[in-house]
């Protein structure tokens, strides 16, 4: 287990300036590099929204979902939601200096439309808006040849 530290009274002061003790957060360093131009992914299903920020190399800088905003359930994947997610990630392009946004929308969700509608609202210039819904291009699996 190891030795127990024992703080004396001159290092009080030096110990709660260090780094953070176990429920305190760190603090998180954002890159004060500006980025003019990036993407916006969203991902909608039928049980959640996820959108992602990435910049126009495709490193993602955010990923935010309906989930971790703190609705739960059958809340997740309504309408409402996901314009909340909009407005979250919309927020986090805003401090990264973000004017300009291509969106890729992928799934058959509900949030679709209204997390497009939300991040056109928060005054960005839409750039493009593509579907990258994967479809199945050969259909399913045929029957099996019948034998007589």
């Amino acid at each position: 287990m190891g030795k127990k530290r024992i703080i004396k009274k001159g290092e009080e002061g030096a110990a709660a300036e260090g780094s953070p003790a176990g429920g305190e957060k760190a603090e998180v360093k954002v890159s004060s590099k500006k980025i003019h131009e990036g993407r916006v992914y969203v991902c909608s299903s039928y049980n959640n929204t996820l959108m992602s920020l990435s910049d126009e190399r495709g490193n993602v800088l955010a990923q935010i979902s309906a989930g971790s905003l703190g609705f739960k359930g059958t809340k997740k994947s309504t309408p409402f939601a996901a314009s909340k997610v909009a407005d979250a990630i919309s927020q986090i392009a805003r401090d990264r200096g973000m004017e300009r946004v291509a969106v890729l929308i992928k799934g058959v969700g509900s949030g679709r439309d209204s997390a497009l509608r939300a991040l056109g609202a928060k005054g960005f210039i839409v750039a493009s808006i593509e579907d990258v819904t994967p479809v199945p291009h050969n259909g399913p699996r045929p029957r099996k040849v019948r034998r007589v």
